[in-house]
């Protein structure tokens, strides 16, 4: 079993900037694929950034391309998620993923929500 535990989420102003850290623990070796995935309320789960473990590939929703970035410490088994110029329609519950699978390199960001390992959530709100 792996565990995941998420911390950094807060409130902010529009603008504003928040990282997103993830401490994974237990049984880490052979993670295929890590990521981020936001819940708000009355909507989809939306994956919004994962990285490949072997080669360190990302992925990003257009909805955060060229503000959020994704990355990995595997010395210490974190991963971050650094969001910059958020906006009040980042306001979500922030989960950190992980899966073993090899379907999880393929699966895109749609993925992301479900791979099999998951934390409790961080939430984000954001004010305009």
């Amino acid at each position: 079993q792996m565990q995941l535990v998420e911390s950094g989420g807060g409130s902010v102003q529009s603008g504003g900037s928040l990282r997103l850290s993830c401490l994974a623990s237990g049984h880490t070796d052979g993670t295929v694929s890590m990521g981020w995935f936001r819940e708000a309320p009355g909507k989809e789960r939306e994956g919004v950034a994962s990285i490949d473990s072997s080669d360190l590939s990302t992925d990003y929703a257009d909805s955060v391309k060229g503000r959020f970035t994704i990355s990995k410490d595997g010395a210490k088994n974190m991963l971050y998620l650094q969001m910059n110029f958020l906006k009040p329609e980042d306001t979500a519950m922030y989960y950190c993923a992980a899966d073993r699978g090899l379907w999880a390199r393929y699966g895109g960001l749609k993925g992301v929500p479900k791979y099999t390992y998951r934390g409790q959530g961080t939430q984000v709100t954001v004010s305009s």
